[in-house]
């Protein structure tokens, strides 16, 4: 597995699976940071309000990556991607998974909660822990996104 500390967020709609996925995590001995939503809450609530913290903690090296879930995974991804340095991706099956992190270096994984179910969620995160990043001709374009986030945002270091 390629990233020592993962953090988790989800939403209202993403909690349960967030649940599952935290306790997959530990069974697999990978340390987690667990951003919220809280585990007896209830109440809907904004997906930004968490994907934003754990986006951050990317982006800042706090931990490698990240796992962002809500009812599709769009949100959170959109979220997640205006931090300098991350890329996150939602993935539905093992194809978008295994090239999000091959070609893209992917290290957010946002799910939708709404259309997988707990184990094709606990398929891709598997999948998506050790499937590495190739490199080779995909460099080049991560350098191009690199030299965008320069010229757009602010370095958080």
């Amino acid at each position: 597995m390629q990233f020592r500390k993962i953090a988790i967020a989800a939403d209202h709609a993403g909690r349960e699976l967030k649940l599952q996925l935290k306790q997959f995590l530990a069974d697999n001995h990978i340390p987690c940071r667990d951003f919220g939503v809280e585990d007896g809450e209830t109440e809907s609530v904004d997906y930004p309000d968490y994907a934003a913290p754990l986006a951050s903690a990317v982006s800042r090296g706090e931990v490698d990556a990240g796992i962002a879930i809500c009812g599709s995974g769009i949100g959170m991804a959109i979220c997640a991607n205006k931090f300098p340095g991350v890329r996150a991706v939602s993935a539905w099956d093992n194809w978008s998974c295994s090239k999000g992190r091959e070609h893209n270096d992917s290290n957010v994984l946002c799910l939708a909660s709404r259309q997988l179910s707990i184990s094709q969620a606990m398929e891709l995160v598997h999948l998506w822990l050790t499937t590495p990043y190739v490199g080779d001709r995909h460099e080049g374009r991560l350098q191009k996104l690199r030299e965008i986030e320069q010229e757009n945002f602010k370095s958080p270091h």
